[in-house]
């Protein structure tokens, strides 16, 4: 379980990493420590970002992703038909506020399986490697443990080798179909850690999201500052010849 003294010490320490001037995606900071990768719960407010993210797939991405060669406009249906009050999306945001990574968490509206839900994940190129899906995986499947989810499925395209990685490390089982597979994972039930563990969790994303938006206002006014300032020096410059 996540502890309060964990909690404080994650949001210092962001608050001091957000003001540094930003740097470019992918970059890295030579030694920097593996850090807490903030997942938070994404409401209707943020369906705009959902469909830059998933407009952002390359084509091969978007057809592991969807099952099939997804093209813009059923991208923005997928998007629409969002529902937001039975399922769940979780997110993963740079400090430029763009939504790198994130999950779409389902749950089943058949009476007869309404302990089921099944999880779907996407991640921007740029930002794989740093094992992204498999910490929204871990989110949701705790998430789903809290909702008294039973049984988690994955339904993926045999060769997304990526999302059925993920599913076998946590312990799925899988069966493939030729060119589809299947992966379901029966699930503990929730507990005191479990629900505590997501209360903080939350908490954390929530946090790190606010202190990005003030970040980003803050070094949006720095540059309008200097763009001013620039011009003010450049009109006194002509003035004086």
């Amino acid at each position: 379980m996540v502890h309060p003294s964990t909690l404080l010490k994650a949001s210092f320490q962001a608050s001091k990493a957000f003001f540094r001037p930003p740097v470019q995606d992918g970059a890295s900071r030579p030694g920097a420590p593996s850090v807490m990768v903030p997942i938070r719960s994404i409401g209707p407010s943020h369906r705009g970002r959902i469909a830059a993210h998933l407009l952002s797939l390359e084509p091969q991405d978007r057809y592991l992703r969807f099952g099939y060669s997804a093209n813009d406009e059923q991208i923005r249906r997928y998007v629409d038909g969002l529902n937001f009050e039975r399922d769940e999306i979780f997110g993963i945001y740079n400090r430029r506020l763009e939504l790198i990574a994130m999950a779409h968490l389902a749950f089943t509206t058949d009476p007869e399986l309404k302990s089921c839900a099944e999880f779907g994940v996407s991640v921007l190129a740029h930002a794989r490697g740093r094992g992204y899906g498999a910490r929204l995986f871990d989110r949701a499947v705790m998430h789903s443990r809290n909702e008294g989810i039973e049984m988690m499925f994955i339904h993926a395209l045999s060769e997304n080798t990526a999302m059925l990685s993920i599913a076998c490390k946590a312990g799925a089982t899988v069966e493939r179909d030729g060119s589809e597979t299947e992966a379901y994972l029966k699930l503990r039930p929730a507990n005191l850690d479990s629900r505590m563990s997501e209360l903080f969790d939350e908490q954390i994303a929530q946090t790190d999201y606010r202190l990005k938006v003030q970040a980003r206002q803050f070094w949006s006014f720095l540059a309008l500052l200097q763009e001013v300032r620039r011009g003010v020096r450049d009109s006194r410059d002509r003035m004086k010849k």
